[in-house]
């Protein structure tokens, strides 16, 4: 049988990098927002090493081919 994983299970751990924040993403929720008929909006949870706070986050992940 084949692993199966979801897109939040996937972007769990990556580090996430843009001009004002960097860190790892702890955990990733579908939100409502539309980005294009070919991609999904996530919320995530971003954990940075020099912050006492964690930071959220909408991300865009492609779907599909």
């Amino acid at each position: 049988m084949a692993n199966l994983y979801t897109v939040e299970n996937l972007l769990e751990g990556k580090e996430y990098n843009s001009r004002s924040l960097n860190g790892e993403i702890i955990n990733g929720e579908k939100t409502d927002h539309w980005f294009g008929s070919d991609k999904q909006a996530y919320r995530v949870l971003i954990r940075t090493p020099y912050s006492y706070r964690d930071h959220y986050r909408i991300i865009a992940v492609k779907v599909g081919e």
